[in-house]
């Protein structure tokens, strides 16, 4: 899963939490994330002013994180894959600096077989080698 989709579960007051409950409450679900995703979700739960109230400090967030990893079937991949490589990305597909870590998240799914589940419905499967509508869910 993206950052966002964290974000949207771990924060109540989302927009999308709704929705990110619904996808986390599927009985089958397996989930991944990896070094990326859970700095990513440490930072933006953190910004001075994401939310209205105090930020909720980094032990708070990595705890909340832990345990909704504890609480599904979780694997962690290691970022194992570099964007130097020619053939992960097709540059020319990526519209954008905003969807260069989307490109390196589908790129970690299709390397492990998995799934990318976003928000995002700006994602091109064409801009990742071996990407098919298999290897992005959108929410």
């Amino acid at each position: 899963m993206d950052v966002n989709v964290w974000v949207a579960l771990l924060d109540d007051a989302h927009v999308h939490n709704a929705q990110a409950l619904k996808f986390f409450k599927q009985p089958t679900l397996r989930i991944a994330t990896c070094a990326l995703t859970e700095n990513g979700v440490l930072r933006v739960l953190n910004l001075p002013g994401y939310a209205k109230r105090a930020p909720p400090g980094f032990e708070l967030v990595r705890q909340k994180l832990a345990l909704a990893c504890n609480d599904f079937d979780h694997e962690f991949w290691p970022c194992s894959l570099s964007l130097r490589d020619e053939t992960i990305v097709d540059w020319s597909r990526v519209m954008g600096h905003n969807q260069i870590t989307d490109a390196y998240l589908l790129a970690l799914a299709v390397h492990h077989r998995g799934a990318l589940a976003t928000f995002d419905h700006h994602v091109a499967l064409s801009a990742v080698g071996g990407a098919t509508a298999k290897n992005l869910k959108l929410l």
